[in-house]
């Protein structure tokens, strides 16, 4: 449709509905307020598409490969998937705003769970590895759900933002592993192998939550976002006859807040992925599987609106802290706790969610601090491939290092890993910034 004149203001060359948001304080806080509502519903779907498929695909693949060595390839391949549909994502919202990037990623992650069922009935083994790649499109609009909260925040909302947009996930994440046997049952009745039961569910949740963000996320957080820094810093340059057009990133917040993401989601994926398989070796069934899951993702989630307002109230770098120190201690109970204990894994678990929980709002408001908005979505996609990517080696290795050394080891790597955070404040700390 083309804009007639007298739709656009003419002092400013901006649409007239455009600049009522960059005129009006109070119009800001309603239309955050507003996607802050709409990212938590869609978020309650996602989440379950995401914990559903999540808690099965390590034992999907075992059963159709015949070997417990290959155990690791699903996630790597969601994660994988979730790494090219971070960047897709990111592009995407940055040209033609979040609604775009977000809904095609939970739309695509719908149809790659229901080619992970149709590889399920045909035993195809090339088919159920080009769906759990393309199933990685909704984790990724899952996580990146949490910056489109972020984008009409203030400077000391930030972590709370994201961390709102991330607890919504909860609710869909804890209750679809304890639906892995009833999923189970219902795939039983219609003919479906019952590990692709769950994956039903993916399909569905993934996408209810895509179309609830092509309908209703309007008007676009991230345009409006946009607009309203470009109006402040033509004002300042006006003001202080200063050229800010190159002050749109703070490269060293970016890089610390990458690492802090990236090890978090290394470990927390390498030891996740192995848990199921650990517990099948010792006589747990399938829905002592789903209640540790669940538990674990609820750790991930739940926390969230206080991990927020204590990021920013304590700062970053505090609470990049306390991760490598949380999954330090999940690392550590995981590898010394008696393999019948359930009281214990769901407390390395949950000890493991919560590690990776202060790692990705921490990390993410660093990103956030550090990034204009006429950048923020592209630099947030590429970041997020890099954690992604992370979380693909992580689950990759994972199933080699337990098949040819164990579990406890695997722990303890882990935990000895998590330690790296610390050297990573240290630098942070030389010379720092008003962003840290």
């Amino acid at each position: 449709m083309t804009m007639s004149a007298k739709d656009t203001n003419a002092s400013t060359n901006q649409p007239i509905w455009l600049q009522e948001y960059i005129d009006s304080p109070e119009r800001q806080i309603q239309l955050y307020k507003k996607t802050l509502r709409i990212l938590i519903l869609s978020q309650i779907f996602g989440g379950a598409g995401l914990g559903a498929g999540i808690t099965v695909g390590a034992l999907l693949a075992q059963d159709m490969l015949g070997t417990e060595n290959a155990a690791g390839i699903p996630t790597a391949l969601f994660t994988l998937g979730s790494a090219g549909a971070a960047l897709l994502i990111g592009r995407s919202s940055q040209r033609f705003g979040r609604r775009a990037g977000l809904a095609g990623g939970f739309l695509a992650g719908g149809l790659g769970a229901i080619g992970v069922i149709i590889a399920a009935l045909t035993n195809s083994i090339p088919l159920l590895f080009i769906s759990l790649f393309i199933y990685g499109a909704g984790t990724a609009s899952n996580l990146q759900a949490r910056y489109a909260g972020t984008d009409l925040a203030t400077d000391k909302q930030r972590a709370t933002a994201a961390s709102m947009a991330m607890v919504s996930t909860t609710l869909g994440a804890v209750v679809g592993p304890n639906l892995v046997n009833r999923m189970g049952e219902f795939a039983d009745s219609i003919g479906v192998p019952t590990l692709a039961g769950p994956f039903i569910l993916s399909a569905a949740a993934f996408i209810i939550a895509g179309l609830f963000i092509l309908i209703l996320l309007r008007p676009d957080p991230l345009v409006v976002s946009t607009a309203i820094a470009n109006a402040k810093k033509k004002d300042d340059t006006a003001q202080t006859g200063t050229n800010l057009k190159n002050a749109t990133i703070n490269k060293k917040g970016v890089v610390v807040g990458a690492v802090i993401m990236i090890l978090t989601q290394f470990v927390m994926a390498a030891i996740m992925t192995m848990t199921p398989i650990h517990m099948g070796h010792h006589g747990h069934g399938l829905g002592e599987v789903g209640l540790v899951i669940g538990f674990h993702i609820a750790a991930m989630y739940l926390p969230s609106p206080l991990t927020g307002i204590l990021v920013d109230k304590l700062g970053r770098i505090t609470m990049a802290v306390a991760s490598g120190a949380t999954l330090l201690a999940s690392g550590l109970v995981a590898a010394f706790a008696p393999v019948a204990s359930m009281p214990l894994l769901i407390l390395a678990l949950v000890l493991l969610g919560l590690g990776w929980n202060f790692g990705l709002i921490s990390g993410t408001a660093l990103i956030i601090d550090s990034t204009h908005p006429s950048v923020r979505a592209k630099t947030q996609g590429s970041v997020d491939v890099l954690f992604a990517l992370s979380g693909a080696a992580g689950g990759g290795i994972s199933g080699m290092v337990v098949a040819h050394s164990s579990f406890a080891a695997l722990s303890l790597s882990g935990a000895i890993l998590s330690l790296v955070l610390i050297p990573v404040v240290v630098w942070s700390r030389k010379s720092p910034s008003k962003e840290l």
